[in-house]
């Protein structure tokens, strides 16, 4: 969660409530990045998304969590284990890519243990909703499903509600034309659904939530929504991932310097609010980073370097008199020195941008090449 409140929970709304979080997608929009780590690892603020996901969840007292998983499972259960904040985490591994609501069908058995609820979360969804806002509107509906919903300016890449007064959503649109949306308010990736939901999605089937049940539980006025504001973030792009980023920023790091342990920085680099810096990072005399910087674990900043409005991942390189401005640099990359990396460029993890180097915008380096050239147009280096 994005904002730190300390919740009195009424523990009868939450009691044996479970979440079950989507974690099993690709992330396709995002690679290089995911070829190497499924979406839920990536780094906002220098803490995997699952990770801030899983404290908001236990702060509003659930005490049981299962992932659905598929893609790269293993690094999500080495990483995670079975427990964390003090919450059980059980795992739902799929042997094929199932959608949106195969997953659920297929966690039945962990997840139907009672009559009680359940959420369902997107996994690449960070928001700071209430959640005992949504399970106590639940509750006090005759839904199989409440939606919490979002309004956006542009609802074309979303699923778009037509809601009432009452909070029944009368239609469900996936992914409608702008003209063609009948509001602006979107499904935001987080579901409370009831029990019966489970008589409804087909065993052993690959099938949409979004596309396929939602509209018919519309149709039998069996689905509700719960409009919501304050922060929503779908992790969906590379643009959207550092404004996830810059948005944590701004509440961790706008006045003070977030710094893990055992960072050493020259007593003339010029540091610019809002930045987070992680442990054992050593950033050089000279250099000028931020404003919206994450710098991750052991990363290596030298003398003269210039890095704004980026992400730069675990253990990189960042060689000196480099320019990086709105792009992000994956795991253990060296960028060589007099390089100069533009807006939503990706270099992948253990990549090699050599000397004096220049890649223009919308460049992205798949994981270990090297780039030997300057690339002045939009490609992937693969």
């Amino acid at each position: 969660m994005f904002i730190i409140t300390l919740y009195i929970i009424p523990i009868s709304l939450v009691k044996n409530v479970k979440a079950l979080i989507l974690a099993g997608g690709f992330g396709t929009r995002l690679r290089p990045l995911s070829c190497t780590r499924p979406k839920l690892m990536f780094p906002v603020a220098n803490k995997p998304i699952l990770d801030r996901i899983l404290k908001n969840l236990s702060e509003h007292g659930i005490t049981h969590v299962v992932l659905a998983v598929n893609y790269l499972a293993d690094i999500l259960i080495h990483n995670f284990g079975n427990s964390k904040y003090g919450m059980k985490i059980s795992y739902s591994y799929e042997k094929k890519p199932l959608g949106t609501g195969g997953p659920i069908k297929k966690a039945e058995d962990l997840l139907n243990k009672n009559d009680e609820p359940f959420l369902v979360l997107n996994g690449d969804i960070l928001t700071s909703i209430n959640y005992l806002d949504i399970i106590k509107i639940h509750k006090k509906t005759d839904a199989i499903a409440t939606l919490a919903l979002y309004e956006v300016e542009d609802p074309s890449r979303f699923g778009v509600v037509d809601i009432n007064g009452r909070g029944q959503i009368r239609s469900f649109v996936e992914k409608p034309k702008i003209e063609e949306a009948p509001s602006r308010l979107i499904n935001a990736g987080v579901y409370v659904l009831d029990q019966a939901i489970f008589d409804i999605i087909p065993a052993g089937k690959k099938i949409s939530i979004e596309r396929e049940i939602f509209p018919l539980l519309a149709m039998k006025d069996k689905l509700y929504g719960m409009k919501f504001e304050g922060i929503w973030v779908d992790l969906g792009k590379p643009n959207d991932f550092i404004r996830a980023n810059k948005l944590m920023l701004d509440l961790i790091a706008n006045e003070k310097l977030f710094l893990e342990k055992d960072v050493k920085i020259s007593k003339n680099a010029k540091i610019i609010l809002p930045v987070a810096i992680g442990k054992g990072a050593i950033i050089e005399e000279e250099t000028h980073i931020g404003p919206y910087v994450s710098i991750g674990e052991g990363v290596t900043v030298r003398k003269g370097t210039r890095i704004e409005n980026s992400i730069i991942f675990s253990k990189a390189w960042i060689d000196h008199f480099t320019s990086i401005r709105g792009a992000i640099i994956g795991e253990g990359a060296i960028i060589e020195g007099w390089v100069k990396i533009e807006d939503e460029c990706i270099v992948g993890d253990h990549a090699i941008i050599n000397n004096n180097v220049t890649l223009t915008k919308n460049v992205k380096v798949c994981p270990s090449k090297e780039v030997k050239k300057s690339i002045l147009e939009p490609e992937t280096v693969m």
